[in-house]
């Protein structure tokens, strides 16, 4: 996997800080969660294209909803990006699900288990 070069990783993190505010505050679609948050943004090299990975705070169906909601709100995304950031491409957006804080709480939660059953069986 090729390293991020410093330029890559500011474009990102500016990417990123835009997307969060369009989706917080620019979109008005009811199938996006209010819970909904750009966890990490990954902006090719030639800024083409953009993976965003977003974490919604919700059940299954919500996390669907919002994921949709997006994908059918990307053109709208996509010109205000455009407007905010002065880049020579605005990229193609592409949102994908990120599971990865729901699955660390399962973990802790697992976690918190096993050591209150430990406890237990000590006294």
């Amino acid at each position: 996997m090729r390293k991020n070069s410093i330029k890559n990783t500011r474009v990102n993190t500016e990417v990123q800080r835009e997307l969060s505010g369009i989706i917080r505050g620019g979109v008005k679609d009811p199938r996006i969660a209010p819970m909904t948050s750009v966890v990490t943004v990954e902006v090719a090299p030639d800024l083409k294209t953009c993976k965003a990975y977003i974490s919604v705070l919700g059940d299954e169906k919500a996390q669907s909803d919002t994921i949709r909601g997006l994908q059918s709100a990307e053109g709208y995304i996509r010109r205000e990006l455009a407007h905010r950031l002065n880049m020579r491409n605005t990229p193609e957006i592409r949102f994908v699900l990120d599971q990865s804080i729901e699955y660390g709480v399962r973990m802790s939660k697992k976690i918190e288990d096993v050591t209150r059953g430990l406890r237990e069986e000590e006294e």
